[in-house]
């Protein structure tokens, strides 16, 4: 047997003939014992108050990966000569993972200094964790510690409470952010913060703040922040707003970019505008599956434009420009509202699988809902009996097979339809259900129409 002394701790090591090592310990008044069992012991180390700041005595340290099973002898057996070996084990261990303030808590307990890039790596863990209580208490560890903080760090701070829901605090955080360090990937976070989280009103009053006060940093933004803005507008009813920001892009030369081309078109598509939509359609010299997809959307939107919707999905593929599944869906759509009992529709759906789409679920959706649409219900039914198991669950394809019934009056269909509904907790939509409750009332209940059946 044999002791060993420390400033912090007491530590008795016993060993037996034919027996592994195990220890024990008595602990000081600066450590907290989490569990001691035979082979195994967890101590918590205390969060004590990081080092201040010196570039010049620094050690650049790399932070250590903890895992409770590397300290466990439980995990290890030995062979006849004493080799330490990876113990067989049937049954299910779960290995503990160290969160942000572990590791910190054991880096002050130790005095090691932390550097900026460890920082920086546990900002990215609460990233993509999105630990709330994480990320406060990392924030407040890096204030406690003194050293100034770049601009690339301090976004990645804002960006690490936007990732964890923390949009007050991120905005608080930018309030008092020196105007220096508040450059122009500082914006950027938080207007698609805001727009993430539907504060539509606060993304294009920061936007607006950028467009009258900050030239430079406007012309630093990335592309897709002007996706976000489009969208905000269309949410917010902004149509103003939106031409003001489609005029920048074409002074600027942004308007060549292909997303940003394709918000534009949905943006007017939105508002009823497809004669600028199709402004924005002309002037992009390459087109790809989205433009192209944008344009048919618009024209589902109307329907005396149907026809034009058709036209621009047969113009596409003899551009030999790829079709999607979105390009089905919304050609789909057009199908459905088409008086030629579902001629085009059959084309599209054999199309559909040529390409092997048949299974995806906005096509499957799009087809229930055309050929129910059209009064074909045994095609319908047929293809709604094809869906897999995760479209079965998809409460849009189950609405689509209702209306078809309730459409061309096959109420008892339909109601036989409800129970199926039920058995698989599918909520079906109240405006079906209004409308079955009057049928129910009605004189004439039944099935008024069996062509499609």
């Amino acid at each position: 047997m044999h002791m060993v002394n420390s400033t912090s701790m007491e530590i008795v090591s016993h060993c037996h003939c034919g027996q592994k090592a195990g220890f024990y310990a008595a602990p000081c008044n600066k450590y907290k014992i989490v569990i001691v069992s035979n082979h195994c012991i967890q101590f918590r180390l205390p969060m004590l108050k990081p080092h201040a700041y010196h570039p010049g005595n620094m050690t650049i340290i790399q932070p250590p990966k903890i895992n409770s099973t590397a300290f466990n002898d439980n995990c290890y057996d030995y062979d006849w000569k004493g080799i330490k070996k990876k113990k067989k084990s049937h049954t299910n261990t779960t290995s503990t993972t160290s969160t942000p303030t572990d590791v910190l808590r054991l880096m002050d307990g130790l005095r090691f200094p932390i550097t900026p890039d460890i920082y920086t790596s546990l900002i990215k863990e609460c990233s993509i964790t999105g630990d709330a209580t994480q990320a406060t208490q990392l924030h407040a560890h890096i204030n406690r510690s003194g050293f100034p903080l770049s601009s690339t760090l301090l976004n990645r701070i804002l960006l690490m409470y936007v990732s964890c829901g923390l949009i007050h605090s991120a905005r608080h955080m930018f309030d008092k952010m020196n105007v220096l360090k508040r450059n122009s990937i500082s914006w950027a976070i938080m207007v698609a913060a805001y727009m993430d989280n539907g504060f539509y009103k606060e993304a294009i009053f920061l936007f607006v703040q950028i467009l009258q006060h900050h030239s430079t940093i406007m012309l630093e933004l990335p592309p897709w922040i002007f996706i976000c803005v489009l969208k905000a507008c269309a949410h917010t009813m902004n149509m103003a707003l939106g031409k003001q920001v489609h005029g920048w892009l074409l002074k600027v030369g942004y308007a060549a970019n292909l997303f940003l081309c394709s918000s534009l078109i949905s943006f007017y598509g939105k508002f009823r505008c497809l004669k600028d939509a199709d402004f924005v359609f002309d002037q992009t010299s390459k087109r790809d599956t989205v433009i192209w997809t944008a344009k048919m959307v618009n024209k589902c939107r109307e329907e005396h434009h149907m026809h034009e919707a058709l036209i621009a999905f047969m113009e596409m593929g003899m551009a030999g420009v790829k079709r999607n599944k979105f390009t089905y869906s919304s050609v789909l759509r057009a199908c459905g509202r088409m008086n030629d009992h579902g001629c085009f529709g059959r084309l599209i759906h054999a199309s559909t699988i040529k390409l092997g789409l048949e299974s995806e679920t906005y096509v499957q959706c799009g087809l229930v809902n055309m050929y129910g649409k059209c009064g074909l219900l045994r095609e319908a039914r047929r293809v709604f009996e094809t869906l897999n198991d995760t479209n079965k669950t998809s409460i849009v394809c189950w609405n689509a097979m209702l209306n078809g019934y309730i459409r061309h009056g096959l109420y008892i269909e339909a109601i036989k339809f409800l129970y199926q509904m039920k058995a698989a907790g599918i909520q079906p939509h109240e405006s079906f259900l209004n409308e079955i409750r009057i049928a129910c009332g009605s004189a004439t209940f039944g099935n008024k129409n069996t062509d499609g059946m």
